[in-house]
């Protein structure tokens, strides 16, 4: 019970370097100075710190977890540089997890925003890999991909490249190809990229177990346990030895294989890798069954079972294990709170966005009154000047037709005549302009000038008249009222300069005064109480 106990402890805790350890710590400090500043581009930095740090753990699925999760923020933030790299690496990690049909997909996105060429040919050619069935076709684009990392010294893709084509060598059954592309992706990549290196081999040497060649596959697998970073990891010590013992299992040499396990047995006890005890110790259980020797079985398990408290004290795996759960809580619990931010600052900005829209609505309410109030004034000074000439015409008819029966009273035909002439003229000009609110200030000048000659003509002997315009003011450019002013000359003349016994002078004046019109109207007429003395009641 307690064996399985431990077995089930084992399968939940894989042992972790605490290289990774530090990794994950450093990455949720960057995640969490991220959310805090509320730093949308951060985050998806921190999200590829992490999934690279799983991919070269051998990780995928994880990886492409947060590759996901950072693709997502790029594309909102239109990053289309750091769109591409995510996109690339998620079809990747989608790839070794033979998600085929989505890395395609990712693929494709990647070259379609591509900022070079050579990252747009090297996508399509990935793409075009893994959707050919033409294993020719799928050669190709590899030895392109090949060409352009050489050129560019990424020996890692090199590495990565001349994989794949062994992977095609072995489907066409090119085991001698096959072969010699591995052990080329081998030489690069256990300097550039040691997970990669381990893949590989370990791929080399199933070729050789698959063909039957025990020997090569136990060199491939010697020669890898004397690399520098496997010797320097403990754990990946242990690893390697137990597949090297796998191969003399399959080669029918239970005797190698049992010294193999014994051996990964003793250092795994002696670094405290305890996952990796258990299973060389299941192994040895399975050989000692074959040969039928039950008391090195049980004598095994005793051995195991004895040791096992102080294995489990000195394995850091079980430690880091709970420290990357812990920092995989406090992942959770951050992407909870930047989504409680986000939703706030959404919420925020919904109502600035709202108050803004009132506010224009508003402003344009405010213009629209305005204006509409302007657009009445307007019209309430038209409706006045229009009111002000429809009273204006029949009183100045009225007191014209006055005068022209006075001179055929007086039997003064002559004076009559060029009366009516001079009426009839001014007429004309009135009714022509009697639709228009406004007219040229040159024809206001020509109206009045003829109306004053009418009364000059009535009342001959009483005054004389002067016009005078400024020079600065355009005559046909500048708008007045029709006849606005006749009515004050009017009452110059008939209630001031007529009661004279002397002959009395009316100046009419034209003044620019910046946007402003004047219009001065000066007569040394009797004044306005003495006319009124002077009216008899019917006058009055």
């Amino acid at each position: 019970m307690l064996f399985i106990t431990i077995l089930m402890v084992g399968n939940y805790f894989s042992a972790q370097d605490t290289t990774k350890v530090s990794q994950a710590l450093k990455s949720v400090a960057k995640l969490k100075k991220a959310v805090d500043k509320n730093d949308n581009k951060g985050v998806a930095d921190a999200y590829v710190g992490m999934a690279n740090d799983y991919y070269s753990q051998g990780n995928y699925a994880k990886s492409e977890e947060y590759l996901i999760k950072a693709k997502n923020l790029y594309q909102n933030l239109n990053d289309k540089k750091n769109l591409e790299i995510v996109t690339r690496r998620l079809a990747q990690s989608q790839e070794r997890q033979n998600k085929i049909t989505p890395a395609i997909s990712n693929y494709n996105m990647a070259a379609e925003i591509s900022y070079s060429t050579k990252s747009r040919a090297v996508n399509s050619n990935d793409a075009a890999r893994l959707s050919s069935p033409a294993p020719e076709v799928r050669a190709e684009a590899i030895q392109n991909n090949i060409n352009l990392s050489k050129k560019e010294n990424e020996q890692a893709d090199v590495a990565a490249g001349y994989s794949q084509l062994a992977d095609i060598n072995i489907q066409q059954k090119d085991v001698a190809k096959a072969e010699e592309n591995l052990n080329a992706a081998y030489r690069i990549s256990k300097k550039e990229a040691p997970q990669q290196a381990l893949e590989i081999n370990q791929k080399l040497a199933n070729l050789y177990v698959e063909n039957k060649n025990f020997d090569k596959a136990i060199e491939a697998k010697k020669k890898v346990l004397k690399e520098d970073f496997v010797k320097e990891n403990s754990q990946e010590k242990v690893n390697q030895i137990q597949e090297l013992a796998d191969i003399y299992i399959k080669k029918n040499d239970p005797k190698e294989a049992v010294d193999l396990l014994k051996n990964a047995y003793g250092i795994a006890l002696d670094k405290g890798h305890t996952l990796e005890a258990q299973k060389s110790v299941k192994k040895l259980d399975s050989l000692y069954a074959i040969s039928g020797n039950v008391d090195a079985s049980v004598q095994l398990y005793r051995d195991f079972l004895g040791k096992l408290p102080n294995l489990v004290s000195k394995d850091r795996s079980l430690v880091d294990n709970k420290i990357l759960e812990d920092t995989e809580q406090r992942i959770s619990q951050l992407e909870k709170e930047k989504e409680l931010k986000d939703e706030l600052i959404r919420k925020k900005n919904v109502f600035n966005y709202g108050l803004i829209g009132a506010l224009i609505v508003l402003i344009g309410l405010v213009i629209f009154i305005f204006r509409t109030l302007k657009k009445v004034q307007i019209k309430n000074k038209k409706i006045v000047l229009q009111s002000l000439r429809r009273e204006m015409n029949p009183h100045f008819i009225f007191n014209s037709l006055n005068s022209v029966n006075h001179f055929i009273a007086t039997n003064n035909e002559l004076e009559a005549n060029q009366y009516l002439t001079k009426f009839s003229k001014l007429m004309r000009g009135v009714m022509e302009n009697s639709t228009d609110d406004f007219i040229p200030f040159q024809q206001e000048l020509d109206l009045l000038q003829n109306y004053l000659a009418l009364e000059k003509t009535r009342f001959a002997d009483k005054f004389d008249y002067e016009i005078d315009v400024d020079e600065s003011l355009n005559l046909q450019s500048l708008q007045v009222p029709g006849m606005l002013v006749q009515p004050f000359l009017e009452n110059a003349i008939w209630h001031g300069l007529r009661y004279r016994t002397e002959k009395g002078f009316l100046k009419l004046s034209f003044e620019k005064s910046e946007q402003h019109l004047n219009i001065i109207i000066e007569d040394n007429g009797i004044g306005i109480e003495e006319s009124k003395k002077q009216k008899t009641q019917h006058q009055k």
